[in-house]
């Protein structure tokens, strides 16, 4: 069973990447997977690089060993709630309860730009 603790190495580096809000919502579903549900400050400018970068890792980081894992935006009906500013959300979500939160942030830190934090890493390969 997932605790708070189980998320602590996933939130810590999730709050470090550019755009990302700091409240992370995270959870067990019922496979005995685990989610992290997060905001995305869609006006920063490197929202789209953070989005792409995810979806990268996550969902397809190769063709032949994909990682258990999904990223994905979910969001309430815009029509009895708002805008993407206030509603819409990012998760990630793994089916296979082997999968850790600690793995996917190993996965993330070992790809994303270094030091993740630094707004001019994320541009550099451009």
């Amino acid at each position: 069973m997932l605790d708070e603790l189980s998320f602590s190495t996933l939130n810590i580096f999730l709050s470090r990447v550019p755009g990302i809000q700091p409240q992370v919502g995270t959870g067990q579903i019922e496979s005995g997977g685990w989610y992290a549900k997060f905001g995305l400050n869609i006006d920063h400018k490197l929202a789209c690089h953070v989005v792409q970068e995810f979806a990268h890792v996550l969902n397809y980081l190769s063709t032949n060993e994909r990682l258990p894992t999904v990223f994905k935006p979910v969001s309430p009906p815009p029509y009895l709630n708002g805008g993407p500013h206030e509603f819409l959300s990012w998760v990630i979500e793994s089916v296979d309860p082997s999968f850790t939160p600690d793995l996917a942030a190993q996965w993330l830190q070992g790809r994303l730009p270094e030091p993740v934090e630094d707004e001019n890493a994320w541009l550099r390969d451009l």
